[in-house]
């Protein structure tokens, strides 16, 4: 039955399937958008960064960019980890830790354009 309802064993094969698809989707025009946005930023002083992100056009590029690049990072290090890790400790480890990173890293990055973006031009 399980194959026949495109599940497998943990019951969430075709979700995480569905998930990478849409990250992946979503980062065709993110990612060339912040690298654009964030490549002529580089080198250039704070005033200009903060007058960069201070609209919201920019800042809500950065964070979907972050948090869709994220998301697709996790879920591809977790069919990695699933297929070339064969102990279970180890496996539920790096599972917990590849999680916890890939979220940690978006908060964070999230939370700096934020911050940046609320900032006043002095």
């Amino acid at each position: 039955m399980a194959k026949v309802a495109g599940l497998g064993s943990a019951k969430e094969g075709t979700h995480h399937w569905w998930g990478q698809r849409l990250t992946s989707l979503a980062l065709i025009p993110l990612g060339p958008l912040f690298v654009l946005q964030f490549g002529r930023l580089l080198g250039a002083d704070r005033e200009t960064v903060i007058a960069a992100f201070s609209g919201a056009g920019n800042s809500l590029i950065a964070i979907l960019f972050l948090i869709a690049a994220f998301l697709h990072l996790r879920q591809g290090l977790q069919v990695v980890i699933e297929d070339y890790v064969h102990t279970r400790s180890a496996t539920v480890t790096l599972l917990i830790l590849n999680t916890l990173l890939c979220w940690g890293f978006m908060i964070a990055g999230v939370w700096a354009v934020v911050s940046i973006s609320l900032q006043q031009v002095a």
